[in-house]
């Protein structure tokens, strides 16, 4: 194994590590030692590859915000040519991210809740990826060909989040109904 292979398998050990910690504890809650003792790894080897704890938070954040964007262009690539079909698909899987035993709600929007000040790290991936969201939406409002695209684009915006922030009191075969019947609605109601 070459020296970069080594260097790459801790950092992503350690991501790994931090990642599911903070995933279901919150990060405040978790602290390096915890994390190099879980990971395995000197708490040098940590700060070798984050900088500091919130560098660590913020690149949990970014392998989120990255695997959530990879299953949204894989479902997109499937309806290029049905918006509608595209939305259903979109509310399908997130419906099933709802009900998966382990969630714990969108990471972004628990980070941005732990983290208050817009200039923290965490805070900073959290809004721009809730900005991509709106964008992506208003992409797809635009295909529905409705009256008004930004409009349907904020209120799927806030039924998305909506959902996340609702996990907990959904049961898990509800979420996928309640997602497809609610975004559908809000589409005829544009029209």
């Amino acid at each position: 194994m070459s020296m970069m292979a080594g260097h790459d398998e801790v950092r992503d050990r350690i991501l790994r590590t931090a990642s599911e910690l903070f995933y279901r504890e919150g990060a405040r809650a978790v602290g390096v030692d915890l994390i190099v003792e879980r990971a395995g790894v000197a708490k040098t080897s940590l700060y070798r590859h984050f900088h500091t704890k919130d560098d660590l938070i913020a690149a949990f954040l970014e392998r989120e915000d990255e695997e959530f964007w990879q299953q949204w262009e894989r479902v997109a690539e499937q309806h290029r040519a049905d918006a509608e079909a595209e939305l259903d698909a979109h509310m399908r899987w997130i419906g099933e991210r709802l009900g998966r035993p382990n969630y714990r709600g969108c990471p972004q929007l628990n980070m941005a809740a732990e983290f208050p000040d817009p200039a923290h790290p965490a805070r900073t991936v959290a809004i721009a990826h809730k900005r991509e969201l709106r964008r992506r939406l208003m992409g797809l409002a635009r295909r529905l060909k409705v009256r008004r695209a930004d409009a349907l684009a904020a209120q799927l915006l806030v039924l998305i989040n909506g959902a996340f922030v609702s996990a907990q009191a959904l049961d898990a075969a509800e979420a996928i109904p309640v997602l497809t019947a609610a975004a559908r609605a809000l589409v005829t109601a544009a029209r």
